[in-house]
């Protein structure tokens, strides 16, 4: 077993115990909505009660990829929008943030791209979770991780239920 795989079991294991041992007062999305859990993603982010170092920071790239130049973070690994959040708060919650872990905010914020088209650093925003920490935004969008996804550039998520997209530097969300 590789390191690589070893941590993101190690993080499945933790991401289920919390899942099991959270209060669920309703609010999360509607689980039919959210595939099952395939891996935990080694993106997953730190707990509310870890604090950012002053150095810290969380970086929003873009990318090409085979559905046009999408949103990424810094290691690669893309980031999808869910449409029951209609750029308001965070509506994936416990079993749902499991599948789609949320991309939180650590430290600073800031943006990059690539040559064609630059990501807009006036659409990079944080929204707060009702179960804790800081969510990045882009364009209002709460912005998520998806555990299927294995490599950096892996789009499984993308028209997942319907409901789940990349969101493209200009801050709209590719369906097609």
């Amino acid at each position: 077993m590789s390191i690589r795989s070893a941590v993101v079991a190690a993080s499945a294991i933790l991401l289920v115990a919390g899942a099991c041992s959270s209060d669920n007062d309703g609010s999360d999305a509607d689980s039919s909505s959210s595939p099952p859990t395939v891996e935990a993603s080694e993106s997953v982010a730190p707990s509310a009660s870890e604090t950012p170092s002053a150095t810290s920071r969380t970086e929003v790239e873009s990318d090409d990829s085979a559905l046009g130049v999408i949103l990424t973070d810094a290691k690669g690994n893309t980031l999808y929008a869910f449409l029951p959040d209609d750029r308001g708060p965070s509506t994936c919650l416990d079993d749902c943030a499991a599948s789609w872990p949320p991309f939180m905010a650590k430290g600073e914020l800031e943006v990059s791209g690539n040559d064609e088209d630059l990501t807009d650093a006036d659409l990079l925003g944080e929204v707060s979770r009702d179960d804790g920490g800081s969510q990045v935004t882009y364009n209002g969008w709460p912005l998520y991780h998806f555990s299927g996804d294995e490599a950096p550039g892996d789009t499984n998520g993308q028209g997942l239920s319907d409901v789940w997209y990349v969101v493209s530097p200009k801050g709209t969300l590719i369906t097609s």
